[in-house]
């Protein structure tokens, strides 16, 4: 089990990963925060789709086609865990070395998206004072690896629950 665990968790994390440095570097010039995000949650799930493909490999090959809801969710929270840090590693790098400006700039465009869509000098002020808050909490890593892993991990953490659910298979009782 463990070598299967690795094994996804690493294909599962270099994929969310490179997926990620890819929408970057195409994002850095564009500054879609919106389509950003849904191609990087897309890009999750694609990656997230290796828990899934563990947990099912590890039954048919090596569990005689059999596997409990607990074990299998044991797995998948295993390949999740691997992934989310690859991701989270990822990001840290991508940050600290090469957009170190990042909040400032989602910032910023999270306030232009709210004047730009009509809202009112109050909800822009709201919007302006928790933005702050964010860049002021980016500041510190711990803040960073935590929001990052809010960012990812629960989309894999939902994989794992529906493949658990699919995949899981008890043996049949023997009839005398």
């Amino acid at each position: 089990m463990k070598k299967n665990v690795l094994v996804f968790g690493l294909i599962s994390g270099l994929v969310v990963s490179v997926l990620m440095i890819v929408l970057m570097i195409f994002n850095n010039n564009h500054a879609d925060y919106d389509m950003s995000m849904l191609l990087g949650y897309t890009s999750m799930l694609a990656a997230f789709s290796f828990v899934f493909v563990g947990i099912k490999n590890y039954r048919d090959k090596y569990n005689g086609g059999l596997i409990s809801f607990g074990k299998a969710f044991k797995m998948g929270l295993l390949i999740t865990l691997i992934s989310s840090t690859m991701y989270v590693l990822t990001w840290l790098v991508i940050y600290y070395c090469f957009m170190p400006d990042f909040m400032d700039k989602y910032a910023a465009q999270m306030v232009q998206q709210a004047q730009s869509s009509g809202a009112g000098q109050a909800e822009i002020q709201q919007i302006t004072a928790e933005m702050a808050k964010n860049q002021e909490m980016y500041k510190n890593p711990v803040f960073v690896i935590l929001f990052t892993y809010l960012e990812v991990f629960p989309v894999g953490l939902l994989i794992t629950l529906i493949s658990a659910l699919i995949l899981k298979r008890k043996a049949k009782p023997v009839v005398v």
